[in-house]
């Protein structure tokens, strides 16, 4: 028997702390070398993108694969998202696909789960800190959740270019994690902020790296590709630089990629993996004035790990439908 678990039941048994604990097991998993992480296989139809995710835990005993379609013209032709994902989860023993569920909401929270997890171990280790979140989206409130669970916040600062996300975001936000949350007028008073996420669409720098005050975490989530970015040169080249994945950072992400295209800094600039930080093979934060960079590209062992808590919170529940296929 399969379980097919929707949108709606993945959202009623995936919590962010319960998400960021299994994600931060396989981000050890990666440094430690027990993670199976085959590139990222993507087949181009004529009107879209079809991405395939595969991963292997060992040691937490899960094996799955997300399959991901960007199909731009769906909204208007078919009133669906533009990006779709399912998550296929497998059991180790027998290979059978014991669960088929929605990948959107997983996606989103798992990918806040790792900046939470970034957050624990790289920004300063004190209460009362204030968040900085660029962006009013689905990814931007997940950003904020996480940094939330991780850290004792006092109030948070949002900003978007439609007033109107802002307005949704506050209304939301502040009443899940009751916390203030204000609108920012610009990006100066959000990189005010003690944390700084950004969660945004836009390929073009948010702020200028040079207004960062020192102690400052930023999590760089929004920019995804070569041509990209989110942070400018100054911010990186200032910066504790680490990734979820060196590999991922030096052929998907701009942030680091155009600073090293224009020679501001070499590849010895990519400190860390976030793995070998969790594991302590290099050390993180050392003290307060440091300036610490978590780059984000979204990696199957953070889908995988998160499938398998949610089927596991299923099963205890009573939660989806089995089916037989």
């Amino acid at each position: 028997m399969t379980l097919i678990l929707n949108r709606s039941d993945v959202i009623s048994v995936l919590d962010m702390k319960d998400c960021m604990n299994v994600v931060e097991k396989a981000f050890a998993e990666l440094a430690n070398g027990t993670a199976v992480l085959p590139l990222r296989t993507g087949i181009k139809p004529p009107d879209g993108i079809s991405l395939y995710m595969p991963a292997y835990l060992k040691e937490m005993g899960a094996l799955a694969c997300k399959v991901v379609t960007v199909y731009k013209d769906n909204p208007a032709k078919y009133n669906m998202p533009t990006t779709i994902g399912k998550v296929l989860l497998q059991d180790i023993n027998k290979g059978d696909v014991i669960c088929i569920m929605d990948g959107g909401y997983l996606t989103a929270v798992r990918t806040g789960a790792a900046s939470g997890v970034a957050t624990k171990y790289l920004a300063r280790d004190e209460s009362n800190q204030t968040a900085g979140i660029f962006g009013a989206g689905v990814q931007a409130k997940m950003q904020l959740w996480a940094v939330a669970t991780a850290r004792d916040l006092k109030h948070a600062t949002v900003y978007d270019i439609s007033d109107e996300a802002m307005d949704k975001f506050i209304t939301e936000m502040s009443g899940k994690l009751n916390i203030e949350i204000k609108k920012a007028k610009s990006a100066a008073d959000v990189i005010k902020a003690d944390i700084i996420c950004t969660a945004s669409s836009s390929a073009e720098p948010l702020f200028d790296g040079k207004l960062i005050k020192e102690g400052t975490h930023i999590n760089g989530i929004g920019s995804h590709s070569p041509g990209a970015r989110e942070l400018d040169t100054e911010i990186i080249k200032r910066s504790m630089f680490v990734g979820d994945s060196r590999e991922a950072c030096f052929s998907e992400a701009g942030d680091i990629m155009i600073p090293l295209k224009e020679g501001a800094i070499t590849e010895d600039h990519f400190y860390a993996e976030l793995g070998e930080i969790i594991t302590g093979k290099k050390k993180g934060r050392t003290d307060g004035k440091t300036i610490t960079l978590f780059k984000s590209n979204g990696l199957a062992i953070q889908d995988v790990a998160a499938a398998k808590v949610v089927y596991e919170s299923a099963i205890a529940k009573g939660i989806g439908v089995e089916v037989e296929i």
